[in-house]
Order: structure tokens, then C-alpha cells, then sequence
């Protein structure tokens, strides 16, 4: 996608999707993952500039939000790309080649783990497990899990992202 968003130009929108959001749990502190998860959903990220809202709205302090933002994984800061490809860097998934792999990805794409591509097509994530340990390495596409992933059938998705 697009680089940087100002701060002026998300943060109605994404302020007040957090507000409505945090409402739909009825401002449950306990509920932030939940909130997060959909807040994401309906946005593609996770804004920096609806932080406040929700630190607010759940009577939490804004670093306490961030910190569990921050924390996961799952939770992207920028919007994704049109596709979005996870690579297990699991255990079983390391013993078969998938550090060889995102090494591999990372120069055929030019990005890094957590970037998008420069045409906005494709953002390359790290999973920790996506259940396929039998097929190592793995990603996942999308929704569709896609096992015993080499450079040649990589290529051939990224092809597919791309059409």
C-alpha cells in the first residue's frame, strides 16, 4: 500500500471506529484483544491515532493499549497489501529449510518480514505455528494454507498474488 498516513488525516475515522468498537463490548478493559482484533478487521491495521480512543474509552492508559498492541504479532500498524503471505518460523518449519526460505523471499521481493511490496501487492508476515508442521515450510496466503513451500512454488504464488 501507500506509505505514511498522517496523523489529521486518519485520525476521525479511526478514532471514531475505536470509540464504536469498544462500545460494541461494552468498554470492557478485558475485552482488548477482541476490540483490537475487530478493530483491525474494519480498518486493515491497527492506527496509531485510535490509540487514545481506546485507552479511553476502557479507562486504560494509553501505554498500556500500545504495549499489547505492540506485543503481538497479529496486529499490523500500516495497512497490509492486497495479499497477505504469513511464513511460519516454527521449529519444525526452521528444521525444513524456512529460514532459507525467508531469506529467499525477502531478495525476490526486496521487503523484509513486516513490509509490503513496493506495487502494494503483497506484505510478507512471520507466523509462529500455522498447524502444518507435517508439510514444513509453510505459509499461508491469504486464508489458504499452502505447505512444503520451496523458491519455484513460492514464485508461483507470488505470480498468482500479482494476476
Amino acid at each position: 500500500m501507500s506509505g505514511k498516513h498522517t496523523l489529521l488525516d486518519l485520525t476521525p475515522r479511526e478514532a471514531t471506529a475505536a470509540r464504536e468498537i469498544a462500545l460494541r463490548y461494552g468498554n470492557r478493559a478485558d475485552a482488548l484483544l477482541e476490540i483490537l482484533h475487530d478493530l483491525q478487521e474494519h480498518l486493515g491495521f491497527v492506527p496509531e491515532a485510535a490509540l487514545p480512543a481506546l485507552a479511553k474509552a476502557l479507562n486504560l492508559s494509553r501505554a498500556e493499549v500500545h504495549g499489547v498492541v505492540t506485543f503481538y504479532h497479529d496486529y499490523r500498524r500500516e495497512p497490509a497489501g492486497r495479499h497477505v503471505i504469513k511464513v511460519c518460523r516454527a521449529e519444525a518449519c526452521q528444521s525444513m529449510g524456512a529460514n532459507e526460505l525467508v531469506s529467499m523471499i525477502e531478495r525476490f521481493l526486496k521487503v523484509k518480514l513486516g513490509q509490503t511490496t513496493a506495487d502494494g501487492a503483497i506484505t510478507v508476515e512471520a507466523a509462529y505455528c500455522l498447524g502444518n508442521c507435517a508439510l514444513s515450510p509453510a505459509v499461508m496466503v491469504d486464508d489458504r494454507l499452502v505447505g512444503r513451500v520451496d523458491a519455484k512454488k513460492f514464485e508461483k504464488i507470488v505470480a498468482e498474488c500479482r494476476s
